[in-house]
């Protein structure tokens, strides 16, 4: 299942502008959303207003399937974080593609399994009162997918949302000569070190 695919088929792209929520808490799902262009974070608010990144979704990841697989409210929002073309397919025809195309199917559940496996690894990262260890694991977890030399495009402030960090202590922990392992700073920005 590919984005030219769901073209093809006649499926509308959608523009969602920078800032717009795609869907909220507490809303039946609908749909699964395919991302032609751009990049969509899913994000908890807690009481205070504070946010907690669930994930960062860019092109051609999709998102929302959980919710509609198990017919349950959205638990987050997903907020487009630039300009975004999403390609939204209604529950209907998400189930029908599960069911002819296996190929896909098996993609579904690996997606799922890396998800949930990504869930479980913060959720213990997140009991660990040590914020060095925290963001040592999250920079590995997300380095790991780069190719040497490669520029994480992730913010130190979405990094903080992540670990549930303050940004200020986020930049200070990346800065500390002694945790820059399997990355360095290149004018501000951390790169995959060459290996």
């Amino acid at each position: 299942m590919d984005i030219k695919f769901l073209i093809e088929k006649g499926f509308k792209v959608v523009l969602y502008k920078k800032g717009e929520i795609i869907y909220e808490p507490d809303t039946p799902p609908k749909a699964v959303y395919f991302i032609k262009s751009g990049k969509v974070k899913m994000v908890t608010v807690n009481q205070d207003g504070n946010e907690f990144i669930q994930g960062i979704f860019k092109s051609p990841e999709y998102f929302g399937e959980p919710a509609l697989l198990l017919n349950k409210p959205y638990l987050a929002y997903t907020v487009a974080l630039q300009d975004s073309e999403i390609i939204v397919v209604d529950k209907n025809n998400f189930l029908n593609f599960l069911e002819l195309d296996t190929a896909f199917s098996m993609r579904l559940i690996l997606n799922l399994s890396n998800r949930l496996f990504y869930k479980s690894m913060m959720l213990e990262e997140l009991a660990n009162e040590h914020a060095e260890h925290r963001v040592k694991t999250m920079l590995n977890y997300l380095l790991k997918d780069l190719s040497p030399g490669e520029e994480l495009k992730v913010t130190r402030q979405q990094m903080a949302d992540m670990t549930g960090l303050r940004v200020e202590t986020v930049i200070r922990i990346i800065k500390h000569p002694d945790l820059q392992k399997g990355f360095k700073l290149v004018r501000g920005k951390i790169v995959k070190e060459l290996t």
